[in-house]
């Protein structure tokens, strides 16, 4: 079964001079050596613009997106034209053009506040996510045991971005606790056996730890075969943690409960 074209792409928008250029020009720039796949490939069809905190009421929004009808690379001079010549000016960049931008039905938000540059996701995802953890799709087996988590209360941002001394961190399934927060990560076999693999794993997590984060690794066996092992390791480690937050009233925080996966809420 052929996986889905992520045939959208979400960029950040974080200031209002380019999205008046977004609106009226019609077009977005991304840097050469930032592009995602999908522009870089032609692959994407629509874009749509992820607000940050200088929209204020729009922050952490999704509101709009338009059809893609040409991508191409061009110098920064052929952009910004009346722009005095400085040391960008021969920066090579993706030029999106787009048709008119279009209002969302119903705005995408992201309950938690994020820093995120791209999501490359499908038509499909896009225009049923009412909240921004569910436009990621990474593997059959991470969409598993994301929906599996969600059955049980356990809420998490996915592909959630952190910055550790001076290294860059997108998380599998973050989980934000009230004493310590927990990055869960989803490995694939195969690849976390290699040698240089489980040395930056490793490096990984003590980096990590060391800023406060308890990781937690599974294997795609143990998704597969042992589900239920997983979430109760899950469901412990979350309890130790002192509860899980609630995204729509963040002083609030939970325990996870052992035999049904409800929750007790507490101040």
């Amino acid at each position: 079964m052929n996986k889905p074209t992520k045939d959208v792409l979400v960029a950040i928008m974080n200031n209002q001079k380019d999205f008046a250029i977004a609106q009226n020009e019609l077009w977005y720039r991304i840097p050469k050596d930032k592009a995602p796949l999908n522009i870089r490939e032609n692959k994407a069809k629509l874009i749509s613009f992820y607000h940050t905190k200088t929209f204020k009421n729009e922050n952490s929004t999704i509101r709009c997106f338009g059809e893609i009808k040409n991508i191409s690379l061009v110098r920064r001079r052929e952009l910004f034209p009346k722009e005095i010549e400085n040391t960008k000016t021969e920066n090579e960049y993706y030029k999106i053009e787009f048709f008119p931008l279009r209002e969302l039905v119903i705005p995408i938000i992201s309950l938690r506040p994020r820093w995120q540059l791209f999501i490359q996701t499908t038509e499909e995802n896009f225009f049923s996510a009412k909240e921004i953890n569910f436009l990621f799709s990474r593997s059959q087996l991470e969409d598993k045991f994301w929906t599996t988590l969600l059955r049980f209360n356990i809420y998490a941002e996915r592909e959630y971005f952190i910055s550790v001394s001076n290294k860059n961190f997108f998380l599998d399934f973050a989980l934000f606790c009230k004493n310590k927060n927990i990055d869960i990560e989803v490995d694939g076999d195969l690849y976390h056996m290699d040698n240089d693999a489980v040395r930056n794993d490793k490096n990984r997590n003590n980096l990590l730890e060391s800023k406060g984060w308890s990781v937690l690794r599974f294997t795609s066996k143990e998704i597969e075969y042992n589900l239920n092992d997983s979430i109760n390791i899950i469901r412990e480690t979350v309890n130790k943690c002192g509860g899980i937050q609630d995204m729509q009233n963040p002083n609030q925080f939970s325990y996870l409960n052992k035999n049904d996966g409800q929750t007790r809420m507490f101040e």
